[in-house]
């Protein structure tokens, strides 16, 4: 990994916001799926959520360029998700039309938040809405009554990382240092993380010039036959 690459994988883990998040119920079309995850990389989010149930699972490779810098967490059912989302202590969101619902530029989101996004033709199961602190909506003055999913993940988002700037939540660094190595290490040696993952062998630390700043033994255990670093890179 050269020094710049480096320095730019840096520039992006101290940006990374901890306590925002997307939880996708069942978006299961993967164009929409990578959309999302897209945007949550461009705008500092670390982790998302994704609920698919067995007959909407999509399958692993489904955005995964994103997903090299944003950690998706799949859970079983909407229940198990919300209520991982509320052990963190975060206001739970869900983008639905009801009395209640508020425009959601008139949210705070320098909170720990997770907006909740559901599936493209049917929207959030009554489930989920039951569960979540408070509904939002999009305010649209034309003859559609809805967006594309990712496109109002896009606009919510985008405002969340707007009051979040303001309140210079970018400037300080949340991921913690060891989370920042596996991400160095991964997002640099890809190759060398495929073998670490074959054999079981932990990650080295990564230096301040971005290189393996690790000892003979490390070394040794990572040797691989030429058929077997070939079948890597393929």
């Amino acid at each position: 990994m050269t020094p710049e690459r480096y320095q730019r994988i840096r520039e992006m883990l101290a940006k990374r916001q901890t306590d925002l998040t997307v939880c996708l119920e069942n978006v299961h079309k993967p164009h929409n799926v990578s959309a999302v995850v897209r945007t949550c990389d461009a705008i500092g989010i670390h982790k998302v959520h994704a609920v698919w149930e067995n007959q909407y699972r999509v399958r692993s490779g489904t955005a995964m360029g994103s997903q090299q810098w944003v950690n998706v967490d799949t859970h079983e059912n909407v229940t198990d998700a919300i209520g991982a989302l509320k052990a963190q202590n975060m206001q739970v969101l869900v983008t639905h039309l009801s009395d209640k619902a508020v425009d959601f530029r008139d949210i705070d989101y320098t909170k720990p938040t997770a907006i909740l996004f559901g599936q493209e033709k049917y929207g959030v199961t009554d489930e989920a809405i039951a569960m979540c602190d408070q509904d939002i909506v999009i305010p649209m003055v034309g003859m559609v009554q809805s967006l594309n999913v990712s496109v109002a993940a896009a606009l919510v988002l985008y405002e969340a990382q707007r009051q979040r700037q303001i309140a210079g939540m970018y400037d300080v660094q949340h991921l913690s240092e060891e989370e920042c190595q596996r991400m160095l290490f991964e997002g640099g040696y890809p190759v060398l993380t495929k073998v670490c993952k074959r054999k079981g062998i932990p990650y080295p630390p990564i230096d301040e010039q971005g290189q393996i700043a690790a000892d003979d033994s490390w070394w040794q255990q990572m040797q691989l036959s030429t058929r077997a670093l070939a079948s890597l890179n393929a």
